[in-house]
C-alpha cells in the first residue's frame, strides 16, 4: 500500500495553472452560474420558497460525510421532535443536518457585518458542532494537533492524507485568507483553488468538509455573483463523491490543481443548470398553486397558508397554527381542506390524544428529493 500523501507545503496558491485547459469550462460555467441567479433574483421572498432546497443541500452535504438522514425525516424530526425510540446515531445524523442548516443561515446575518474571513468560519463551525458529534473536539477553533484522514481507527501510517502540521496552520490559514481576498483572472477559479486549499489545510479536528461547502455559495454571494447564498452543490459532490476526494488529493499528492479546477468548473456549470431547473419546477409550482388555494378555500389567509407550505413543507398542525399567524379555527379549516382527496396535503401521522396531527407538502417534496442528472 502506497504512504499517506502530505499536505502541499510552497504549492500555495498554483503557479502554473494551464489555463488553455480550463478556457473551455470557464465561460460555460460562468454563463449557467449567471443564468441561475438571474432566476434567483426574480425569485418573490426566495429564503421562504426556496427553503427546502437549503434543507436538502444540508442533508446532502451532511451525507458525504457519513450521515444517513433523509430530508424527509429531518422535516419529521422538527414537526415531531425526537421520539425516545429513535436509534441515538439517526438522531445525531439529524442534529448535524439542523446544525448545518443554522450555521449557512447565521453565516448568512454575519455577512452583513464581517467579510468573509477565518473569524466568521470560526463562529459558523462553532454553531455546525453545537450539541453534536465532534462537539469536544475543538469547536469554533482551529486545532493545535496533527490530524489525518483514513479510514476510521486506522493509525496516521495508514492514512489517505495529513494536513499541513500544526505548528504551520495559522500561517497557512493566514495565506488562504489573504488569497480569498485577492482578484484574479476568474472568480470561480479562484474558488476551486479556494476550496480545495481549505480542505487540504483541513483546519479544524472535525467538520472541515462541510465548512468547506458552506464556504461555496458565501464566496458567489461575498463576490456578488449570487444575489443570495443559495447554491446547492453537494447533489453533484455526492453522485461524484470518490471523484471528488481523488481529485482534491492529487493537488497535493501530484500538484495537479488544474485537473481539480476542471472538476470544479464542470460542477458548476451541472449544478447551476440543475439548480436552475428545480427553482423554475417550485416557482411553476407556487403559481399554479396560488389561484388553486384561494378558490379551494375562499379565505383571505390563503396566500399565507401556500407560503407557510413552502417554507416548511413537512409540519404538524400546532405549528401551522401557531407560526402562520392565521386565526386557529380558519387554519383547522384550511388544514382540513387541504388534506382531502386531490388536496395538497398527504397526512403523515393523524392525531391522538394531544398529539397533532402531521403533514407533507407531497408535490414540492418531490420536486426538492429529486436527483437531476449530476
Amino acid at each position: 500500500m502506497a504512504g499517506p500523501v502530505s499536505y502541499h507545503d510552497g504549492q500555495f496558491p498554483p503557479s502554473d495553472l494551464d489555463w488553455s485547459r480550463l478556457i473551455s469550462l470557464i465561460g460555460p460555467a460562468n454563463a449557467a452560474l449567471a443564468r441561475y441567479d438571474g432566476l434567483l433574483a426574480a425569485v418573490p421572498n426566495a429564503s421562504v420558497l426556496l427553503s427546502p432546497l437549503t434543507t436538502q443541500e444540508a442533508v446532502l452535504s451532511s451525507r458525504i460525510e457519513g450521515t444517513q438522514a433523509t430530508m424527509g425525516e429531518v422535516l419529521e424530526y422538527e414537526a415531531a421532535g425526537s421520539p425516545e425510540s429513535m436509534e441515538p446515531n439517526r438522531r445525531q445524523d439529524i442534529e448535524e443536518v439542523l446544525n448545518y442548516r443554522r450555521a449557512m443561515r447565521q453565516a448568512t446575518e454575519e455577512m452583513n457585518e464581517l467579510p468573509l474571513c477565518n473569524r466568521l468560519i470560526k463562529r459558523v463551525h462553532a454553531t455546525l458542532l453545537s450539541g453534536v458529534r465532534g462537539h469536544d473536539q475543538g469547536r469554533g477553533k482551529f486545532r493545535t494537533i496533527q490530524n489525518y484522514i483514513a479510514v476510521p481507527g486506522r493509525p496516521i501510517e495508514q492514512a489517505r492524507f495529513i494536513p499541513i502540521a500544526p505548528e504551520d496552520l495559522e500561517a497557512g490559514m493566514a495565506r488562504w485568507e489573504k488569497y480569498l481576498h485577492q482578484a484574479t483572472d476568474d472568480a470561480l477559479v479562484q474558488l476551486a483553488i479556494v476550496h480545495a486549499e481549505f480542505e487540504s489545510l483541513h483546519p479544524f479536528l472535525d467538520g472541515n468538509g462541510r465548512i468547506g461547502r458552506i464556504l461555496i455559495p458565501l464566496f458567489l454571494y461575498d463576490r456578488k455573483l449570487l444575489h443570495a447564498p443559495m447554491f446547492y452543490l453537494s447533489e453533484f459532490l455526492e453522485a461524484h463523491r470518490q471523484e471528488y476526494y481523488d481529485r482534491l488529493r492529487a493537488v497535493s499528492q501530484d500538484g495537479d490543481w488544474t485537473g481539480w479546477c476542471r472538476f470544479f468548473l464542470h460542477a458548476i456549470q451541472r449544478q447551476a443548470t440543475e439548480n436552475e431547473h428545480k427553482t423554475r419546477q417550485i416557482l411553476d409550482l407556487y403559481e399554479r398553486r396560488k389561484d388553486w388555494i384561494v378558490e379551494r378555500t375562499h379565505s383571505q389567509f390563503a396566500i399565507r397558508a401556500l407560503d407557510f407550505l413552502f417554507s416548511t413543507p413537512i409540519f404538524n398542525a400546532s405549528d401551522f397554527i401557531e407560526q402562520s399567524r392565521i386565526p386557529a379555527p380558519t387554519a383547522r379549516r384550511i388544514l382540513n381542506l387541504l388534506s382531502r382527496r386531490r388536496g395538497l396535503l398527504k397526512v403523515l401521522r393523524k392525531s391522538s390524544g394531544r398529539r397533532p396531527a402531521m403533514y407533507g407538502f407531497k408535490e414540492l417534496l418531490k420536486i426538492t428529493e429529486a436527483r437531476g442528472g449530476a
